[in-house]
This record gives structure tokens, sequence and C-alpha cells, in this order.
């Protein structure tokens, strides 16, 4: 989602967010370290390097690939806690982004999927934005044909929803 699948980088999420925060006094700049679908297991693979560039604050938005695919949701649990163990051990703050389990894949799956997210929020106080796609999801007007990927409207929507949260996060910052 983040990577900006289907759309011009100007309309993509970090540069969508990049542009809110400036327009809200806050000089910050986002880099895009997204990888369209890339699961969890593809970002513990890359947390190192992405590591590299020194960032203050990560949005770790990851696992929806992983629902998709209907990976084991231990496995993904555990591929999320060391990225945020791996993160923050480089000093850096860290917003996780909840994603929701495909309805098709069951009650059971889905419970164990969706309690992902809060778990690892809690476990490691974490800003924690329950639902990447929070007013977006299943609104065709707000996500590209394939009906699952935020298009530029929809991205625009995600980000004020996830502004307050990312600027309270900017404030813990050293």
């Amino acid at each position: 989602m983040t990577a900006g699948f289907g759309l011009k980088a100007r309309d993509s999420f970090p540069s969508q967010l990049e542009a809110a925060l400036k327009e809200s006094a806050l000089d910050s700049r986002v880099i895009n370290a997204g990888v369209s679908g890339d699961t969890t297991a593809g970002g513990l693979a890359r947390v190192d390097w992405v590591m590299q560039v020194q960032p203050d604050l990560v949005i770790l938005e990851l696992g929806a690939n992983d629902g998709l695919r209907g990976l084991d949701p231990a496995e993904t649990k555990r591929n999320l806690d060391s990225i945020i163990r791996r993160i923050l051990e480089k000093g850096a703050v860290v917003v996780l982004t909840g994603m929701r389990a495909p309805p098709n894949l069951g009650q059971d799956y889905g419970a164990r999927f969706n309690n992902i997210f809060p778990a690892l929020a809690k476990a490691h106080k974490l800003p924690f934005y329950p639902f990447f796609l929070d007013r977006v999801v299943a609104e065709p007007g707000l996500n590209q044909s394939d009906g699952i990927h935020p298009n530029a409207k929809g991205v625009a929507i995600i980000v004020s929803g996830i502004l307050p949260l990312v600027k309270r996060a900017l404030e813990n910052v050293k």
C-alpha cells in the first residue's frame, strides 16, 4: 500500500504524507521503503538495509499480503516482532499500522490475523493506527480498478486519518 502501486509518485502515500507534514509546518522527508507485493518475510529480509538511511521514525505497514496469501498468522507476527525489534534497536520511533484479514479466509484465521497488530503495539508500547485502509476499503471511488489498492483520493483519506498520530510520534523523535 505504501509503495504506491498503480499511482504516480506524487500520489503515493509517502509523497502525500510528506506534503501534509510540510503543510503542518513539520519539515520532514518521507522515504518510500515499501515494495509492492511484499510480505512480512520480505520486510524482515530488508529491514537492516532500510535502516541504513537512519530514519528517525518508521511507519510499519506490512502484513496485507500475508493475509491475502493466507500465510500463518504466527509467522506474520514473528516477522513483524523481529522487524520492530530491529528498528527500535537502531533508535527509531515506530508507528505500527494494522491490517485486517480478508473475510473469505474464515473467522478463526481472521481473529488470529487481526489480533497480531494490536498485540504487537501493546507489547512494544507503539503508537498504533488500527487499520491502514480505514474509510477506504471497499469504497469503489477510493480504490483502483483492482478493488484492493487505494487511488490518489483514497490515499488522501488515509493520510488525513494517520496524520495526527504521525505528528504526535514525531514529537518523540530525539
